[in-house]
């Protein structure tokens, strides 16, 4: 579906975009797709089983999978990142954190495949990221926050695009009617620095915020991370 002009989300089980073997599921998260004149950049890249069904998803929109050059990987949780040995295979340069890439190089429980009985291929990162920095991909300046808990490697991605500033949350923020948080089982979840991170992303102005799972947020995401913010702090206060 497209979200603005040359933004689109292409994949993600939970509304429907793709389909992993269960109804409105977390087996596929949230694939998203940013063309410029250059080429495509992917954030995620679901499951592996799915590429197709992304991949039919982009040429309905006239988007060439020939044409993606780089994927920047959120965290390395099977249903956002297992597809991404498929996309090295093709030639695309992946973009990860580098608890992230550590976990992607290694395919082990970091990457949760237990959760869905099935194994990790493990992938090197051609690109480790760092917080706070910027990185320039076909033009486009995209601005890196790691932001753990809820793995070690999460990271989340600002970019200006239509006059709007858009950030790719990944499972930071647990999507709208289904919880706050990002699920919370796995082998490095961490919940006080997920709560530093929470607070940290708080503070964040944008304009869209496109999510791991589920709904776009189109009207102040930070009100949305914010409220996340508060419901944690009466949560998880000791």
């Amino acid at each position: 579906m497209q979200l603005l002009h040359n933004l689109y989300q292409v994949g993600g089980d939970l509304n429907g975009v793709t389909w992993a073997g269960v109804d409105a599921g977390y087996e596929d998260g949230n694939t998203y797709v940013l063309k410029l004149s250059d080429g495509l950049i992917l954030f995620d890249c679901g499951c592996g089983d799915t590429l197709d069904q992304i991949f039919e998803n982009m040429r309905y929109w006239n988007l060439d999978p020939d044409d993606i050059k780089a994927c920047f990987i959120t965290h390395p949780h099977f249903d956002h990142a297992a597809g991404a040995h498929l996309l090295k295979e093709r030639g695309v340069e992946l973009y990860a954190h580098g608890a992230t890439a550590q976990a992607m190089a290694s395919g082990d429980e970091r990457c949760c495949g237990y959760l869905y009985h099935k194994e990790f291929c493990p992938v090197a990162t051609d690109h480790i990221l760092v917080d706070g920095e910027s990185v320039a991909v076909l033009g486009m300046s995209i601005q890196v926050m790691h932001v753990p808990g809820h793995s070690m490697g999460c990271t989340a991605y600002l970019f200006n695009h239509e006059n709007k500033r858009v950030v790719v949350s990944g499972d930071l923020i647990g999507t709208l009617l289904a919880g706050n948080y990002g699920w919370s089982g796995s082998i490095d979840f961490d919940r006080d620095l997920y709560l530093q991170s929470l607070q940290k992303f708080a503070k964040v102005d944008s304009d869209i915020m496109l999510p791991g799972h589920g709904m776009v947020y189109f009207h102040e995401p930070r009100r949305r991370a914010e409220q996340v913010l508060n419901a944690a702090l009466m949560e998880w206060r000791d």
